[in-house]
C-alpha cells in the first residue's frame, strides 16, 4: 500500500460529500435489487427450491396469531409456535425462535389479526418511517441526501429482508437520544419501551444515573412498568411464567451454533466464531461489558455534548451484550450519524475517523459472508472500533479541540 493511499485513508480526504452520497445511492439501488431477488427466490420464482425458508417475521406473526386466538402462552411452546409459523408460511420451514418477553406480544397480537403478508408490510410501513425520521434528524442532513444515507444503511437491508424489529429499536433508542436533554420524561418513556428487547437497555440506566437525569430515569421506569403490567393483565400470569421458563434456557441456542455465529456482532460472538470455548468467551464478554459500562458512565457523568454522549451509548449498547446480530447494527448507524454530527460541530474529523466510520457503515453487508468464508470476526471488531472512535471523540472534546461553542461556523455543513 503506497504512502499517498495511507494518507488518504488517514485524512479521509477521499470521502467528499458528493462521493458519500453517490456511494450511498449505489448501495441503496443494490439493496433494493437484492431484496427483490431474494424475495423471488424464497418463493421459487428463480429456480425450484427443495427446502423452503422464510423470514424472522414469521416468528413474530406466529406468536401474534396465537395471542389473537386467545392462547398467548403458546408463543413459548416451541412445538405450537413452530406449527403456527408453518401454517402462516410454508409447511417445511425450520424453526425460528421466539425469546421476546410478553410486552412484545402487545405488538405481535395486532399483527396476528391480519393475513401474513399484509401484516409484514404494515409492520415495515410503521417502523421504517419512524427509523428514517429519527436517523435524518440525528444526522441533520437537509434535503434528499439525509433520506438516502439513512435508507442505504446495510443493516436496514437485513431488517427489511428478514422482517426484523431493528427499525423499531432504532426509532425508540434514537428518538430517546434526540429528546434526552430537551424532553427528558418523554425520552425516558421511549427508553423504557425498549424493554421488549431488554438486553439493549442494559446501559441506559448507567447513562441516565451518571448524568443525574432522574426525570428521564423516572420516565423509563414508569413506561417499563406500565407495559409489563399491561401485558400481564392482557395475556395473564401463565404467559409470563412460560416466557421466563423458556428464556432461562435460551443461552443454549446461541452458545452452540443454533444461531449462526457469523451473524453476531458482539464480543462473545466474535470469540465463539474464532473457536474460543464458551466459558472463556463469556469471560471476554464480561470484560467488554464492564469496559462499555465504564465508558458510558464516564462520558455521561462528564456531561459532554449530546452527539458524543449519544454516540457512546449507541455504540456501547451492542458491545455490552452477548447477543446482537448484523441487523441490530442500525444502532451503530445512528452512532455513526451522531459522530458525523459531532465532527461537523467541532470543525472537522479526527485522523482515520472517516475511514473507520465508512467501514463500520458497510460492515452489516459483509460481516456474515466474511465470517462464514474466513472465520474473521468483522462484525464484532467493527462494533468495538466504533466505540473506540466515540471514546476518541470524547478525548478530543475534553481537550478543548472539539468544543462546539468555538466552532459554530461548522454547524450546518454537509455530511463530510
Amino acid at each position: 500500500m503506497s504512502v499517498p493511499l495511507l494518507g488518504q485513508l488517514k485524512t479521509g480526504a477521499w470521502m467528499t460529500r458528493d462521493r458519500v452520497i453517490g456511494y450511498a445511492t449505489v448501495l441503496l439501488v443494490i439493496d433494493i435489487l437484492l431484496l427483490a431477488f431474494f424475495a423471488a427466490g424464497t418463493h421459487g420464482l428463480i429456480v425450484p427450491i427443495e427446502e423452503q425458508t422464510t423470514t424472522s417475521f414469521a416468528s413474530f406473526y406466529a406468536a401474534g396469531s396465537l395471542a389473537a386466538d386467545g392462547a398467548p402462552h403458546l408463543a413459548y411452546d416451541q412445538a405450537a409456535h413452530l406449527a403456527a409459523e408453518r401454517a402462516a408460511t410454508f409447511p417445511n420451514i425450520a424453526y425460528i425462535y421466539f425469546y421476546y418477553p410478553p410486552v412484545f406480544l402487545l405488538v405481535c397480537v395486532l399483527l396476528g389479526f391480519l393475513p401474513y403478508l399484509p401484516a409484514f408490510y404494515v409492520f415495515q410501513a410503521v417502523t421504517l418511517p419512524a427509523y428514517l425520521l429519527v436517523a435524518r434528524r440525528t444526522l441533520r442532513e437537509a434535503g434528499w441526501a439525509g433520506w438516502v444515507l439513512a435508507l442505504a444503511a446495510p443493516a436496514g437491508y437485513w431488517n427489511f429482508g428478514l422482517g426484523q424489529n431493528g427499525f423499531l429499536t432504532a426509532a425508540l433508542f434514537g428518538g430517546a437520544l434526540l429528546l434526552v436533554d430537551r424532553r427528558p420524561v418523554l425520552a425516558g418513556i421511549l427508553f423504557g419501551l425498549i424493554c421488549y428487547k431488554p438486553h439493549f437497555g442494559l446501559l441506559i440506566p448507567v447513562a441516565l444515573a451518571a448524568s443525574g437525569n432522574w426525570r428521564a430515569f423516572a420516565g423509563a421506569t414508569a413506561s417499563l412498568l406500565a407495559v409489563a403490567v399491561l401485558s400481564l393483565g392482557i395475556f395473564g400470569y401463565e404467559t409470563w411464567h412460560d416466557y421466563i421458563a423458556l428464556a432461562t434456557g435460551a443461552h443454549g441456542s446461541y452458545e452452540h451454533g443454533l444461531i449462526d455465529p457469523a451473524a453476531f456482532v458482539t464480543p462473545f460472538g466474535g470469540a465463539r466464531l474464532i473457536g474460543i470455548p464458551v466459558p472463556l468467551a463469556y469471560a471476554f464478554q464480561g470484560l467488554m461489558t464492564a469496559a462499555a459500562g465504564a465508558a458510558v458512565g464516564f462520558v455521561w457523568w462528564r456531561r459532554l455534548s449530546l452527539p458524543v454522549r449519544a454516540a457512546t451509548l449507541a455504540s456501547a449498547a451492542l458491545v455490552a451484550v452477548p447477543v446482537a446480530l448484523m441487523y441490530d447494527m442500525l444502532l451503530s448507524t445512528l452512532a455513526i450519524f451522531w459522530l458525523v454530527r459531532a465532527a461537523r460541530e467541532a470543525g472537522g474529523f479526527m485522523a482515520w475517523e472517516k475511514t473507520i466510520l465508512a467501514v463500520v457503515f458497510i460492515t452489516p453487508a459483509l460481516s456474515r459472508a466474511v465470517g462464514i468464508e474466513t472465520g474473521f470476526p468483522m462484525g464484532p471488531l467493527a462494533q468495538m472500533a466504533l466505540l473506540g472512535v466515540a471514546l476518541a471523540r470524547t478525548r478530543h472534546e475534553m481537550s478543548g479541540q472539539g468544543d462546539p461553542s468555538t466552532n459554530a461556523a461548522a454547524r450546518g455543513a454537509g455530511v463530510v
